[in-house]
């Protein structure tokens, strides 16, 4: 009998859980995705969790050595106590450590998916040859994972890396935590979206327009960057300044931690050389002198699999 062993990987997500079975070197043996019922409750995604777990881990439940979980939200680690996640209606705090620890009866590591996502790269992908770097996630929201000397740092209550909400404009745009002038505040997806619909009202040369067949309401990064691959200048000049306004918060980030590499990931992140080049050039700007010549700014390697591998790699490295 084979004694390889299995993890299994929960990415969830408030559109899509993903769920994979990993074996110990980062592999995806299989995956699936489901809807994640976000607005019928917790009871019915907490169903939906289970569902995919069943289903990867049929033929292979004695090789399980446990179950990750990448959430949105705060997460307390004892319990697997996900709280308050965005975009989930009804939540409020759910044990679901615990839930699914009955369910399965193996071990349950849940971690913020931001968090997960910097382990993933520590053990799989583009932090692997570092000894401490900042991870960024563009997304719906900006996440970010700390890590310091191969460990993630959580901070005394596990909140630890919430870099998009680092002010950059202390009478700027109101974001959705509460604060002012944060930096998910001007490059989470939804944010882009609409300040880049804005500036259009102004800019009718954009192939943008080509590109919706005129109705904006389908305005995605991902057109932005199509758009911007063919040379429009108007999405030019919005990946340069998503670039330059997330390395004005990251150089903050840079002063504190005294950490220089900086690796990105997410959907956003796919707007490519350009907007890391732009992240890179602000940083360098706003930094102290000594800090320059070390920074470096990194494409994240995982990818769509960053979800799943970061929270099966909860499970092999228990970080």
């Amino acid at each position: 009998m084979s004694k390889k062993k299995f993890a299994v990987g929960v990415d969830l997500g408030g559109t899509t859980i993903k769920v994979g079975l990993v074996d110990e070197k980062g592999k995806i043996i299989k995956k699936v995705s489901y809807d994640s019922n976000s607005s019928k409750g917790p009871e019915a995604v907490t169903k939906q969790i289970k569902r995919g777990i069943e289903e990867v881990v049929k033929g292979n439940r004695e090789k399980i050595l446990g179950i990750g979980i990448g959430a949105p939200g705060a997460v307390k680690l004892k319990k697997g106590t996900v709280e308050n996640p965005p975009n989930f209606y009804g939540w409020g705090k759910v044990h679901l450590g615990s839930i699914l620890k009955k369910e399965f009866d193996c071990d349950v590591f849940v971690e913020n998916d931001a968090n997960a996502a910097a382990i993933g790269e520590l053990i799989y992908g583009a932090g692997k040859y570092y000894k401490n770097f900042i991870m960024i996630t563009l997304g719906t929201g900006v996440g970010g994972g700390i890590i310091i000397d191969k460990k993630i740092y959580r901070g005394d209550t596990g909140l630890a890396g919430e870099l998009g909400h680092i002010t950059i404009d202390s009478a700027g745009a109101k974001c959705k935590c509460g604060s002012i002038g944060c930096i998910e505040a001007y490059i989470g997806k939804d944010y882009l979206i609409e300040r880049t619909k804005i500036k259009l009202q102004e800019r009718n040369d954009s192939i943008l327009f080509e590109l919706t067949n005129g109705d904006l309401n389908l305005l995605t990064p991902k057109l932005i960057q199509s758009a911007a691959e063919q040379g429009d200048e108007f999405s030019n000049s919005v990946v340069v300044d998503t670039g330059t306004k997330l390395g004005y918060a990251l150089a903050s980030a840079v002063h504190v931690l005294d950490i220089s590499t900086i690796i990105i990931g997410g959907g956003i992140a796919g707007f490519g050389k350009l907007l890391f080049d732009a992240v890179e050039s602000s940083i360098k700007e706003r930094v102290m002198k000594s800090f320059r010549d070390r920074i470096t700014v990194k494409p994240a390697k995982l990818k769509n699999e960053a979800g799943i591998k970061g929270a099966s790699a909860l499970v092999f490295y228990k970080s």
